[in-house]
């Protein structure tokens, strides 16, 4: 959920927090992570904000004002914003590419424990490359040619060139094995080992006003990279020590201890075509 391009940030060369992170993860691209500015910050505050409030974020990123008006841009062109001038400042909302995206997505990165086994499988069925992108889109793992398996709540909404069906495994066994083939369980076990490996110096980590922000805005942008490759499979179809578990409670812990700061931030600096920011809903998200 990002537009293409804008560059990628600089590393920051600081002995911060937020600068030892940004150097073991590497710089992110700068559109992909306005994205995440505006699912994670703004959208809870209304949904719009100056572009000068956006810039004095993505200073801590390293990002020049250049490179921003450029990533902007295109964003908008693209959809995923839509731009609103007042007199010579500029705000900007999600657009209509940007609000589709969101709620979805949303669902997933602060998802709460995933459901428990139902027993069953739903099948769809479609030699449609359009239908298997949504398929895909909806936590689906293929199966075999043709054949998408997804979990209970996964067939809502779907095309309805899409045929599903349901089925009952034989045993546990045999549902677990059809789940490792149907989804990528190791590449996304690496990278849940990978984001715990990067976030877990955070912890009891007490950052400044100006930089709990920015962290709480990494945590989110490397959280919703897993977070929309993971099926959200229950716990008896994982492997056993699967590590997206303690990855997930470490993503909780820190987003709840980062929130209070960054939304004083926010309160400070935040604003948009009224002035200050309206109070953040965060209800939901990682069980706030």
């Amino acid at each position: 959920m990002a537009g293409r391009g804008g560059g990628s940030v600089r590393a920051m060369p600081d002995p911060s927090a937020l600068g030892a992170l940004t150097k073991r993860l590497g710089p992110p691209r700068i559109a992909s992570l306005i994205v995440t500015i505006w699912g994670d910050a703004v959208a809870p505050r209304g949904g719009s904000l100056w572009l000068g409030s956006l810039q004095a974020i993505l200073d801590r990123f390293g990002c020049n004002p250049g490179q921003v008006r450029t990533a902007m841009s295109r964003l908008t062109e693209e959809g995923w914003l839509a731009r609103n001038r007042v007199g010579r400042n500029s705000f900007h909302r999600l657009g209509p590419r940007g609000e589709a995206a969101f709620g979805a997505a949303a669902r997933r990165i602060y998802r709460a424990r995933p459901p428990a086994w139902d027993g069953q499988f739903r099948l769809a069925m479609t030699t449609d490359p359009a239908v298997a992108e949504a398929l895909a889109g909806r936590q689906f793992g293929q199966a075999g040619p043709g054949l998408w398996i997804g979990l209970r709540g996964a067939a809502e909404e779907l095309p309805a060139a899409a045929t599903v069906l349901m089925a009952a495994p034989r045993s546990l066994a045999e549902a677990r094995d059809l789940a490792a083939r149907a989804w990528p369980l190791a590449a996304i076990a690496a990278a849940h080992e990978r984001f715990v490996t990067a976030f877990a110096p955070l912890e009891g980590v007490v950052p400044d006003a100006a930089e709990a922000l920015p962290l709480r805005l990494l945590l989110v942008h490397e959280w919703r990279r897993i977070a929309l490759r993971d099926p959200a499979l229950p716990d008896a179809l994982l492997p056993d020590g699967w590590p997206g578990r303690d990855a997930a409670a470490l993503a909780a812990r820190l987003y709840a201890a980062l929130v209070p700061a960054a939304e004083a931030w926010l309160d400070e600096a935040g604003r948009n075509e009224a002035g200050p920011l309206p109070p953040a809903s965060l209800a939901g998200r990682f069980e706030l």
